[in-house]
């Protein structure tokens, strides 16, 4: 199943009708104290995302972000010091996340716009940036070949740095959709990841990568410098939204040892660094 001609209006409803970890708080939304803990709770479930993006590597330098969301990452590239520009297809997205720079004092170093990624140029004045960076983001577009595409021949020169997260097909999230969500239906698995990817079922897109693939779609434009897979998601869902942090029972007998073992191993976040040529 290709999802090639999925209407582009399907995907900016899906996060329209509930940006990526609004519900990480209980605290009044667009408050300060709602903020602080979207981020203290991404970053406890998803530790291994400030390794990754180096936040303080780029101070000074300039940063595009494909897919911002609420913005709890662009807020922690502008507190290191960069100048950020930050791209999303959801509007209620960008506004909470443009909130939230106020907030933090930090509007003044970036700038949102709402932008289609794979027609990225015609939003964003082209222009060459010491990072482009999208976490989680052109998995979920229809066609990803063309916002890389944008990227290459817009957005980077010689020696910039392009950090992508992408769906890993080989993880354990695959297998448990497999399990849990297929009844033998495995030529339907495409379909049934996209479904049941997010949060919030019902997703229209979704692509998952191997580590070769996700190269093929870099192309020779890029050079690899760092690709690994991390994050087993191990909570009970129906405690996890009431944000008590109990894992399955199957994870609970592991030590944590093996645990982070099977993350690399199994990981749902494939996660590539990559340099321009």
């Amino acid at each position: 199943m290709s999802f090639n001609n999925t209407p582009i209006e399907l995907v900016e409803k899906y996060w329209d009708d509930r940006p990526c970890n609004i519900r990480h708080s209980t605290a009044a939304i667009g408050t300060k104290k709602y903020f602080d803990e979207v981020e203290e709770r991404k970053y406890f479930v998803e530790p291994h995302i400030p390794d990754f993006a180096e936040f303080n590597r780029w101070k000074g330098k300039k940063v595009l972000e494909i897919g911002c969301g609420i913005g709890t990452d662009t807020i922690n590239f502008a507190r290191a010091g960069a100048t950020v520009t930050a791209v999303d297809l959801s509007s209620k997205s960008l506004a909470l996340a443009t909130e939230r720079s106020k907030i933090y004092n930090l509007f003044d170093q970036i700038t949102f716009i709402k932008a289609d990624v794979e027609s990225l140029s015609k939003y964003v004045e082209p222009e060459p940036y010491d990072l482009v960076y999208s976490f989680g983001v052109l998995h979920h577009t229809p066609n990803p070949e063309n916002a890389i595409r944008e990227i290459k021949e817009n957005f980077v020169t010689s020696g910039s740095t392009v950090k992508l997260m992408m769906y890993n097909r080989y993880s354990w999230k695959v297998i448990w959709i497999l399990l849990t969500e297929s009844k033998g239906r495995f030529w339907k698995i495409t379909e049934l990841i996209a479904k049941n990817s997010e949060a919030q079922t019902g997703c229209p897109v979704t692509y998952t990568y191997t580590p070769k693939s996700l190269r093929k779609l870099l192309g020779n434009t890029f050079e690899t410098k760092n690709i690994f897979v991390n994050h087993i998601f191990p909570y009970r869902i129906s405690e996890y939204v009431q944000y008590r942090y109990n894992k399955m029972w199957y994870f609970q007998l592991l030590p944590s040892v093996l645990f982070r073992l099977l993350e690399r191993k199994l990981g749902w976040h494939l996660c590539i660094t990559s340099q321009s040529r």
